[in-house]
């Protein structure tokens, strides 16, 4: 069997992983690379690949840079399944729909054709099949099966068997115990191994704490009369802040005041929650179970539509509005960052990964002015992290995922994750645990 890394090999974004074996091709994932734009220029390329010789793709989870460029696929040739959970299926349906419009934009920028449009991911969907986890699937020599990855809801480890080599392929790790979703599985072996390493040389705060800094943040800014804008992910991130926001209104522990979730697409997969309730971790099934609305409190406003979004200007502070992008690289929250950042009373909360390049990075990092919508914008406003809301594991947390491996494991390939971050948690793999590993370069081939 061989492997070939096109995409997520010294990167966290672009997950794109081809195995071939007797001559039958199959995927792991089909991402977008993002990080300046919320498409860089390389997702306009052909394939290094001919999609028309794909038997199937398996699909981790449902974020953009691990499913963007499946409608592409499609276009360019794909006529197998995709097969990933089934809430990933629903869940990806609506995210390639919601990026559609971003995406013509970035082709204009580009001089492009679009990647995709609506009719395409219509196509998609047609040919995609969910699975549930535990259930084997064979295609053409490869056994392939799904466990819980504990990232976001549906998200998946996928191992695959071939010819008595089995290889398995972490996926986005959860930062377990998920406020909602179940923990992530652990596998008791493998031959070979490719690992994630968004926070490969970082440890986060402890999670226990998160929703007391959240509640610190909130009466900081609430104090002082100002906005909270919180970037983040319309898929999870968006559900745990509104399950916490829901448990501190009702313990009365934060002061009432109104809450913006200011993201269509938010808005629409919270919806889809419900339907997968069996996903839900036991302490979030006994709350649903008693009647509990997990995601609602009061002063929790929708903005559906264009103008209800304009109108939380109207709203005077103290507010907070949580919208995407989770990067601040495209999405309505940087109409509310070009408002208030420049606002000394107000806070800008960063609850997920920024990626190099980001919008998000840059203020993270400390920039003191910066360009949206051709405005140049002053920060005077708090600028926070809380990195315990990361749906992504911790080093310690990689590492005690990868243990119950170590004995069999004959290579493990560290990938999505910046190089400096891949290449000290290999160096971890190998002093821990006398495993080779090994940070692969983009366009790498491995025998395995």
């Amino acid at each position: 069997m061989k492997i070939t890394f096109h995409g997520g090999a010294k990167s966290v974004t672009g997950s794109n992983y081809l195995l071939e074996l007797n001559g039958k091709k199959i995927l792991i994932d089909c991402g977008m690379n993002q990080g300046t734009h919320f498409a860089e220029r390389q997702n306009f390329e052909p394939f290094k690949y001919n999609p028309s010789e794909i038997e199937a793709v398996f699909i981790t989870h449902a974020h953009i840079d691990h499913i963007g460029r499946l409608p592409k696929l499609l276009k360019e040739g794909f006529k197998g399944k995709v097969y990933s959970t089934p809430a990933t299926k629903d869940f990806a349906e609506l995210m390639l729909l919601d990026s559609e419009h971003i995406l013509d934009k970035e082709a204009e920028r580009e001089g492009k054709q679009p990647l995709y449009n609506a009719e395409d991911v219509n196509n998609l969907v047609k040919t995609w099949e969910g699975v549930e986890y535990h259930r084997s699937i064979d295609i053409k020599g490869f056994r392939v099966e799904f466990f819980d990855a504990g990232h976001i809801l549906g998200s998946a480890i996928i191992r695959v068997e071939t010819e008595g080599n089995t290889v398995v392929f972490s996926g986005d790790l959860g930062n377990s115990p998920a406020p909602i979703i179940q923990p992530t599985e652990k596998l008791a072996e493998a031959d070979y191994c490719l690992i994630e390493s968004t926070y490969g040389n970082r440890i986060h705060e402890a999670i226990g704490r998160r929703q007391e800094e959240l509640e610190d943040v909130i009466e900081e800014t609430v104090n002082t009369g100002g906005t909270l804008m919180i970037p983040a992910f319309a898929l999870e991130r968006t559900q745990e802040l509104l399950f916490h926001f829901h448990q501190l209104f009702e313990s009365g522990r934060i002061p009432k005041v109104p809450v913006f979730i200011d993201s269509p697409l938010a808005i629409k997969l919270t919806s889809v929650y419900q339907k997968y309730e069996k996903n839900f971790n036991n302490r979030v099934l006994k709350m649903e179970h008693d009647g509990e609305d997990i995601f609602n409190f009061p002063g929790l406003r929708f903005t559906l539509t264009t103008e209800q979004s304009k109108e939380i200007n109207d709203v005077p502070a103290p507010k907070i509005i949580i919208a995407g992008s989770g990067m601040s690289n495209g999405g309505r929250i940087l109409h509310h960052e070009q408002r208030y950042l420049s606002d000394p009373k107000s806070t800008i909360l960063f609850v997920g990964y920024q990626t190099v390049g980001s919008l998000g990075r840059r203020i993270l990092g400390g920039e003191k002015t910066v360009r949206i919508f051709g405005e140049e914008v002053q920060i005077h406003c708090r600028i926070k992290e809380i990195s315990a809301y990361s749906a992504h594991a911790d080093q310690a947390q990689l590492l005690d995922w990868i243990k119950p491996m170590r004995l069999s494991l004959k290579k493990v390939f560290v990938v999505q994750g910046e190089e400096g971050s891949s290449e000290v948690l290999a160096q971890k793999i190998r002093d821990n645990y006398a495993v080779n590993a090994v940070v692969p370069e983009p366009g790498d081939e491995a025998m395995l």
